[in-house]
């Protein structure tokens, strides 16, 4: 807002010209360039370079908005105990994950933006709580094997090469 106030401060300050003859100037020389002026009540000052870096700020917080809601998606899933396909989720974060790190890349400068850095301070709380998650189903699903694993040994033993090892329950 201070930025925008200021800019709209430097087009009240500029002195009021005779429009006519500056057309009359501009037909003569040509060198006039166009100035865009604030829209009375939006504060908003809007010039090519705003515009595009605007347009950069957009992509990128689009992706990462794509991003956080895949991993969401995937958490949400894992704690409701919803069936989940692994592979589809591993591909679309790495998909999403490469058009970030590629954004990212291509407009270092964005990194000072104080939406991108929200955006991307909520991806990294949503990733680590999505790792933590995945974490707890992966101990999960290993302590489950571990129990098949036994199990399957238990049942194809007949105790013969076991010896007492086994007999003590080591």
């Amino acid at each position: 807002m201070q930025v925008q106030e200021g800019a709209a401060a430097i087009v009240i300050e500029q002195p009021v010209t005779d429009t006519e003859s500056m057309m009359t100037e501009a037909a003569a020389d040509d060198a006039l360039l166009p100035v865009l002026l604030p829209i009375v009540g939006t504060g908003a000052v809007v010039d090519g370079a705003d515009a595009a870096r605007s347009d950069e700020v957009r992509g990128l917080l689009a992706a990462i908005r794509r991003l956080e809601s895949i991993v969401e998606e995937e958490t949400v899933a894992l704690t409701t105990g919803q069936k989940i396909d692994f592979d589809d989720f591993s591909a679309r974060k790495s998909r999403s994950m490469l058009e970030f790190v590629r954004l990212m890349r291509a407009r270092m400068h964005l990194g000072g933006e104080v939406e991108v850095t929200e955006q991307i301070q909520r991806l990294r709380e949503k990733l680590e709580r999505n790792r933590s998650v995945l974490e707890m189903h992966y101990d999960a699903v290993r302590e489950v094997a571990g129990i098949i694993v036994k199990a399957i040994k238990e049942a194809e033993s007949d105790g013969t090469y076991t010896g007492r090892a086994a007999q003590d329950g080591k």
